[in-house]
């Protein structure tokens, strides 16, 4: 049975303030962060809601939205004579609200007067800070199929990584039979599922909840009526496997969370390899984002190899190796940049300002001359300037100041900032 996509909404949720994404989450929200050199966060789960034909979309949201609503707003515009829509709903103090959003489900509580300005059967309920392609319809379908009250998307995870979810256990229909979070290798013996013989091969005999989830309306509206749950994966979800009809749906492909600094620098230089697990040139499965209509990049003297470079960009440099570019980035003559990811501008400067600034001393926009770069994430909008040294690694302890921060041994310069001549970060 196929469900009508008119039935459903989705709704995704934008996280709380990102402090383990800060930097790059010091001036906007967790899903404003750009990401593959073109993209923002957001852009994952929207685009994985349109190749699975849904329309009608929620971000919830509360810190530093301004950037998110600008990429919405210049980005996602459909047809008058259509319903589609992505609205984003902020954190508002309200008479029976006066406060911010206090979890998942109490910010799906919060904003549950809006939803209900639609006619709809199934919430589909998804996080903005997670990379992944899934056709969420033949999710939808198989809630439908064994009719479900809520679904779970759910991965395969080994031994290692199970004490990093809430791990599921499933019966052999693949209803959920109990939940733990985050148990202790010592716990795991009893919580093995039924997986593909491919995943057991591997080793991945656990079953990992994914914060994706389905919901029927009525219920959904039934649990939003407890104002003392506030979060799905630590109460609601757990409280409900026992008492509601809570089915599993597996995914076996690529999926990460990027919450945080070191997973997020990993899957945008994991868009360099040969084959990369996440596919950005699928027909099938594109990722939507705006359409800024930029010139082509233009290249001189410059080898580049295993690396993604964006639109618009004018590169100078002697070497860019496994490197994510991104939009409107300059970098300069004999300038080697290794395993980093450059987000670029949001403007060019003028050959007028450019000359203005050299007058004044002062460093340009983007990477200047005979810099050496590498295991650095350098944020939007940076002037960096020439012979500059930054080399991360674990040779670098944690730490932060006014210029960049160092996380896990990736220097991340933060936006906006400017880095004079011949410094060094090593």
């Amino acid at each position: 049975m196929k469900a009508k996509r008119k039935n459903v909404i989705a709704i995704i949720l934008g996280g709380g303030q990102g402090s383990r994404l800060y930097p790059l989450t010091e001036s906007r929200s967790k899903p404003a962060v750009p990401i593959g050199g073109k993209y923002r966060l957001v852009d994952i789960p929207i685009s994985n809601c349109m190749n699975s034909d849904i329309y009608r979309m929620f971000v919830l949201t509360q810190f530093n939205s301004a950037s998110l609503n600008a990429h919405i707003k210049n980005t996602y515009v459909f047809s008058a004579f259509s319903q589609a829509f992505v609205d984003i709903l902020a954190a508002e103090q309200t008479p029976d609200n006066p406060t911010w959003f206090q979890g998942t489900a109490d910010a799906v509580r919060q904003c549950m007067p809006h939803f209900l300005n639609h006619d709809f059967d199934y919430a589909l309920i998804l996080s903005g800070d997670q990379l992944y392609q899934m056709d969420l319809n033949e999710m939808i379908e198989e809630h439908i199929r064994k009719d479900a009250e809520i679904s779970i998307a759910t991965l395969p995870v080994n031994a290692k990584d199970a004490s990093d979810f809430g791990i599921l256990k499933t019966n052999s229909d693949s209803f959920i039979e109990s939940f733990i979070e985050k148990p202790v290798q010592s716990l795991l013996t009893d919580w093995s599922s039924e997986v593909s013989d491919e995943m057991k091969a591997e080793g991945k005999l656990y079953l990992a909840s994914m914060g994706i989830y389905i919901f029927n309306k009525d219920l959904l509206v039934d649990l939003m009526n407890d104002p003392e749950t506030k979060d799905f994966g630590k109460e609601i979800i757990p409280q409900s496997v026992s008492t509601r009809k809570v089915l599993s749906y597996q995914y076996e492909g690529y999926w990460t969370d990027i919450g945080n600094i070191d997973s997020f620098f990993e899957a945008n230089i994991g868009l360099t390899d040969d084959v990369p697990k996440f596919n950005l040139f699928d027909n099938d499965n594109k990722i939507f984002t705006r359409p800024r209509l930029l010139p082509p990049s233009k290249f001189q003297n410059t080898l580049i190899d295993r690396s993604l470079i964006s639109e618009g960009c004018i590169l100078n440099a002697k070497e860019i190796t496994k490197s994510v570019i991104g939009i409107r980035s300059r970098i300069g003559k004999d300038t080697v940049i290794q395993n980093c990811y450059v987000m670029g501008n949001d403007i060019y400067q003028s050959i007028e300002q450019m000359e203005k600034d050299l007058s004044n001393d002062k460093i340009l926009m983007g990477i200047g001359e005979r810099c050496f770069i590498k295991n650095a994430l350098i944020d939007k909008n940076c002037r960096i300037g020439n012979d500059v040294e930054i080399i991360g690694g674990d040779q670098l302890e944690n730490s932060t100041n006014e210029l960049y921060s160092v996380k896990e041994g990736i220097v991340v310069i933060k936006k906006g900032v400017t880095i004079p001549d011949n410094y060094v970060i090593k």
